[in-house]
């Protein structure tokens, strides 16, 4: 099978993140656009790709958050591809859609895919439907404390709450029994929310 490369990939992020990324550019013959922030003007990212252009943010977070913005560059610089590298705007379904829907090509899995797989409790539901086994929990996010307890009672202690659409370890508390689940359920939604913008939760064995 024969793989295209794009001519010039448009690298969002920052830092050794965007080093490994340019590297792999350079080895296979394709151009780098380097986005940077004003404080991070000096780092070696910057220096190492092709095409550097400077983003806007009032801090720097901002900018490489700033999706409408990435896709202006890219087409600014010639960029034909947008590679997300991880963190940041790698997990965001909804600007791997407006990459696809500006004519670039998106380096990473598909809008459709990121969504579904973004969300704990749905991707449980489809990897379950294709027959990978899940550990026992709730089917659906938990409206209430009081659902939270009766699933728990079903499954058995102790059990994890965990953000449904969470990451890196961040939304998640173990219960051991229907006191301590009573004390974190709470305190895990309101956790989901502010880190997430989302506050379905649920258990697992």
């Amino acid at each position: 099978m024969t793989h295209l490369l794009p001519d010039r990939v448009l690298v969002a992020n920052r830092g050794e993140i965007a080093r490994r990324v340019i590297a792999t550019c350079r080895r296979l013959g394709v151009g780098s656009v380097a986005v940077h922030h004003a404080v991070d003007a000096g780092l070696p990212f910057v220096q190492e790709a092709d095409i550097a252009h400077e983003i806007t943010g009032d801090v720097p977070v901002k900018a490489y958050l700033d999706g409408a913005q990435l896709i202006e560059v890219a087409k600014a610089t010639g960029a034909t591809a947008v590679h997300p590298g991880y963190g940041f705007l790698a997990e965001n379904a909804d600007f791997a859609r407006q990459v696809v829907d500006a004519g670039l090509t998106w380096i990473g899995p598909s809008p459709d895919a990121i969504r579904t797989m973004g969300d704990k409790v749905e991707s449980r539901r489809v990897v379950a439907a294709h027959g990978v086994p899940v550990s026992g929990g709730a089917d659906d996010a938990l409206a209430s404390v009081d659902e939270a307890v009766a699933e728990a009672t079903r499954i058995g202690y102790p059990v994890i709450v965990k953000a449904s659409g969470g990451g890196g370890g961040i939304g998640m508390a173990v219960a051991h029994d229907e006191e301590q689940l009573r004390k974190v359920f709470e305190s895990t939604r309101s956790l989901a929310e502010r880190s997430f913008g989302s506050d379905r939760v649920f258990v697992e064995r």
